[in-house]
């Protein structure tokens, strides 16, 4: 079986998910941290992998989503100094399956395409692919399996972070769904207008992006680090894939490891 390691550089963590040809394996969150080296990165991966029963030897794929460039340089240099192998990083110019129609395809985000080519693969199109990150976004694929683009919005660590820093008096707050939309606390109605306001805004958002591809009933899928916390008090999402990034990461490279 192949042994492949996806990694998804975000701003606040990096996800690693470990697969045995299309079977997911295992998966491991670490701090995206710029300072750290390589080989840093390394000893760290590597004693995960082993501590699963894996070894990271037998790696034969990897592939780097990422949004942190430095990082990007420091993981490719871990992943060939535990492995026999060159990973790949995931850039819009490699074979993705889908058309990027983006204005400009050299700046969707390689997560976002990711995303995209995950959603398609696993779901069909046309697709609207919610991810709860460091940022929000909505990323939509069309009917003849095209993408088009979405939407950006703060993520609701970001919102929490902005509120505590940007007011002298109101508490951080962890990111959980509210019992009520009325909040008879501070901290519930912190609680209430972040998780609401974000689910609302996607509510709101997703609506209008069925109206414009007059897809009434474009299937929504949410991934992302909070997707499981608070996707379920959506009226438009109907799926939760917290694997979904992962997964199409896995797709993109067995699309084009010929390159390596």
């Amino acid at each position: 079986m192949t042994m492949f390691l996806s990694i998804d550089v975000g701003n606040t963590q990096i996800v690693l998910g470990l697969y045995e040809s299309d079977q997911l394996r295992k998966t491991w969150r670490l701090a995206a941290d710029a300072e750290r080296t390589g080989d840093e990165y390394g000893a760290s991966i590597d004693g995960l992998v082993r501590r699963a029963g894996f070894d990271t030897a037998t790696l034969e794929g990897c592939m780097i989503s990422s949004v942190i460039p430095r990082l990007t340089q420091s993981l490719c240099a871990a992943i060939s100094a535990v492995s026999p192998i060159e990973p790949m990083a995931l850039t819009h110019d490699l074979d993705l399956g889908i058309e990027n129609r983006y204005q400009r395809p050299e700046n969707v985000g390689a997560d976002r395409l990711a995303n995209a080519v995950g959603g398609v693969e696993r779901y069909g199109a046309p697709l609207i692919v919610v991810d709860f990150g460091t940022a929000t976004t909505l990323d939509v694929i069309s009917a003849d399996r095209a993408y088009l683009g979405g939407a950006i919005m703060p993520g609701l660590e970001i919102g929490a972070d902005a509120l505590f820093k940007r007011t002298s008096l109101l508490p951080r707050v962890a990111i959980e769904p509210p019992s009520s939309a009325i909040g008879r606390s501070t901290t519930d109605a912190i609680a209430s207008g972040l998780v609401w306001g974000t689910i609302g805004a996607i509510d709101g958002i997703v609506e209008r992006i069925r109206a414009e591809l007059r897809a009434p009933d474009c299937l929504v899928v949410a991934t992302g680090g909070h997707a499981a916390a608070v996707a379920g008090l959506s009226e438009t999402i109907s799926k939760i894939d917290p694997d979904l990034t992962s997964f199409g990461i896995l797709r993109i490279w067995q699309r084009n490891r010929k390159r390596t």
